[in-house]
């Protein structure tokens, strides 16, 4: 049973279009009236990554998109301490886990290709590790680091936060591997599924700073920036035990979280959780599964990225949706058939962005960008306030 992000990986089908359509009673946009319905709309908008998670648009109005890369051939057995059989030991390179950059035509060139990516031998193929999330302090590119460290075969090279210069060359930031090995958790991964080097999965700036989530020991780590000093924000397993923390956000002054939850999936067993800047953890909704990417819209409503939504050894492909969640807590699906969605983000231009292929087979360089459009459709017979 696999308890970690390291996600299961299975056949990759071709992603549906699910349009739902449902009567909105709030007076919120892109709907003016209460008999109006949203439909939501999905394209392709970039092709050809590398199992894509993380995403975010930097203030060039690009978007940026963690990729965990290629895998590699390198072994540490003997060196230091593996992860278990069946999840490793891993097998790394210094290079190959990848940052790119999409314009607003959707065309990708690569930001750099010189960082660590690993992969597991948990399925016939593995699955990668690599780039996990991108962040953007002013006018700096940060990268968050999972498929380095000496456990991942990468023992030059720590897992953790680099900052990437205009050139594509990357300096450390912040050592992650060293932090989670020196503040463990009070319920982290049982041993079998322990990851020495940690395996973090979000990341986003508030105020200046970077958070990240840290599935493997249930923590959420502060990052000051631009020293790079790692400190505690909570550790989510004292109250919680270990349910995978994943995903991060940040709205009207608290941090909301998602968790993975344990292997087997279990359908419902994933929720959001609301932390106070003084890392006090409340459930807030649940009812949710294998969750992997959270946001707010200007409106404050919260979209959750579900991976996958069937009972199953693992995430199972074209099963995954992204819910609506309105300011009364009502729940609206609005797509449904994602193969395998690994992070999701808002544009300024209102749509949502969604990294879909994000792992197992077919992921490298099948990995795509999903561009999801929010429509207003009136129905005859109201009166429009517009």
């Amino acid at each position: 049973m696999r308890k970690s992000i390291l996600l299961f990986s299975a056949s990759i089908g071709v992603a549906i279009l699910y349009i739902t359509s449902c009567q909105k009673h709030d007076a919120t946009p892109p709907c003016g009236g209460p008999k109006d319905i949203t439909v939501t709309t999905m394209k392709v908008f970039a092709t050809g990554l590398n199992s894509p998670r993380g995403l975010k648009f930097g203030p060039d109005g690009n978007l940026y998109v963690a990729e965990a890369g290629l895998g590699g051939t390198n072994s540490t057995i003997g060196v230091c301490e593996q992860v278990t059989f069946p999840v490793g030991p891993y097998l790394g390179s210094t290079t190959s886990g990848r940052v790119s950059k999409i314009d607003r035509n959707g065309v990708r060139t690569t930001v750099t290709d010189q960082l660590p990516s690993s992969v597991d031998q948990e399925i016939v193929g593995g699955d990668f590790q690599g780039v996990a999330d991108v962040a953007f302090v002013g006018n700096k590119l940060y990268a968050l680091l999972a498929g380095a460290g000496c456990s991942h075969g990468v023992p030059s090279i720590p897992n953790g936060i680099v900052k990437i210069e205009n050139n594509g060359s990357w300096s450390l930031v912040t050592n992650l591997s060293d932090y989670t090995m020196t503040h463990p958790t009070a319920h982290p991964e049982p041993h079998g599924g322990a990851e020495p080097d940690g395996t973090p999965y979000g990341m986003i700036n508030v105020n200046g700073d970077l958070y990240v989530t840290e599935p493997n020991q249930g923590d959420i780590v502060k990052v000051t920036i631009p020293r790079g000093v790692a400190s505690r924000l909570v550790d989510v397993s004292v109250t919680q035990g270990h349910i995978v923390p994943t995903v991060i956000a940040f709205h009207e002054g608290n941090f909301y979280m998602g968790n993975l939850d344990t292997f087997p999936v279990v359908k419902g067993q994933s929720g959001i959780y609301k932390i106070t800047p003084g890392g006090q953890v409340t459930p807030l909704t649940h009812g949710f599964t294998t969750i992997l990417g959270i946001d707010f819209d200007q409106e404050g409503r919260l979209y959750v990225l579900e991976n996958s939504t069937v009972d199953g050894p693992g995430p199972a492909p074209n099963t995954g949706d992204i819910v609506r969640v309105d300011l009364s807590g009502k729940k609206e699906i609005l797509i449904s058939g994602l193969s395998q969605p690994t992070g999701m983000a808002f544009g300024s231009d209102g749509k949502l962005y969604v990294s879909n292929h994000g792992f197992g087979p077919g992921s490298t360089g099948g990995g795509q960008i999903l561009q999801l459009t929010f429509n207003c459709e009136y129905v005859a017979g109201d009166t429009h306030p517009n």
